[in-house]
């Protein structure tokens, strides 16, 4: 999504409930710094919390700075009668969130964030303590499924007649409304939820077609009853890397080469996934990322990056281990009372 249409109150859907404000810092005439504060009604609403978030963080290795701008976000979110904060959020748990806590010398996944290291040193010498980690894995489709793993979803795929199959990307808009009934009573009960309207979703997911292979979009079914998803995006930050993020103007001929013509994409990020309540702890988890892993391999993909999750999320945790998935990387949420 472009920049200046997300954060656009006319064209974002996320702004019709809620309200955010930015601060540029400046030092010695020079822009060094930036923070956002959001109020977000849905979150009230949903949580019966008095929170408010901080996010689009970024600043120098310089107390002063970071504090000075951490001192505006949070006077202006009290302002509104907020009591607590959460962050770093690019305006929501939605979108982007947390701030990498290790791994530093690693390559960013696809629309997740990156820090320099000492960004957990200046929140924290704020004041603000852990509220949730979120973890990020790896799974390679060099190593094999285990074959205990294989064989048990498979079982499990039988007994309970599930069948897999793949989105039809022709079909979006009916596959984004399945997905969307799925998503909100899956992720419920999750820590940090916020509930998505059919506005919005379908303006994150109109962005999401262009960077989803088909063969890596699943729903899995129940006679013929949609009950769980599993989306994959490719990654395609080594290709926005060559062309320095400018896609004009020949930056977006370059992406749809490498993307199409002479696909260049070997990785990619498993995004999302989720399974209705009274469906769950049934192996259908297992199944997903059993076929996920079977789809990367068929296109020639080297493997790719599932999350984020959360760190107490076990039964999410436990399958991807299972499939010999490796915890790579933590994003830490901070919170703080205001």
């Amino acid at each position: 999504m472009d920049r200046r249409d997300y954060l656009n109150t006319n064209k974002n859907p996320f702004f019709e409930h809620a309200e955010c404000a930015f601060w540029i810092a400046q030092k010695d005439g020079k822009d060094v710094g930036r923070i956002a504060a959001v109020h977000d009604e849905d979150w009230e609403r949903f949580h019966g919390e008095k929170a408010g978030y901080f996010g689009m963080f970024d600043a120098p290795d310089d107390p002063q700075v970071a504090h000075a701008l951490l001192d505006a976000a949070t006077t202006w979110l009290r302002g509104r009668g907020l009591e607590s904060v959460l962050g770093p959020f690019d305006l929501s748990t939605n979108y982007m969130a947390g701030a990498l806590i290790d791994a530093f010398d690693t390559e960013p996944g696809m629309n997740m964030p990156y820090n320099p290291p000492y960004y957990p040193t200046l929140l924290e010498g704020y004041g603000l303590t852990k509220a949730k980690d979120l973890f990020q894995w790896y799974l390679s489709t060099s190593t094999p499924i285990p074959e205990k793993v294989a064989r048990i979803a498979d079982k499990i795929q039988q007994r309970n007649r599930v069948t897999v199959r793949t989105m039809d990307l022709k079909r979006w808009d009916d596959e984004v409304a399945r997905v969307l009934d799925i998503y909100n009573d899956a992720w419920e009960k999750n820590w940090g939820f916020v509930p998505v309207s059919e506005k919005e979703f379908r303006h994150i997911a109109t962005d999401l077609k262009m960077v989803v292979n088909e063969n890596l979009a699943l729903m899995a079914e129940v006679d013929g009853e949609p009950v769980a998803f599993v989306i994959t995006i490719m990654n395609l930050n080594p290709i926005l890397k060559k062309v320095d993020g400018k896609l004009f103007p020949f930056g977006l001929f370059r992406l749809l080469w490498d993307m199409k013509v002479r696909p260049k994409v070997n990785d990619c990020r498993l995004i999302v996934l989720g399974i209705k309540d009274g469906y769950r702890r049934r192996g259908i988890d297992s199944i997903l990322f059993v076929e996920t892993h079977r789809a990367a391999s068929r296109l020639g993909w080297k493997g790719g990056e599932i999350g984020w999750t959360l760190e107490d999320n076990d039964m999410v945790n436990r399958a991807i281990e299972s499939m010999a998935g490796t915890h790579t990387k933590t994003y830490r949420v901070y919170g703080a009372q205001l």
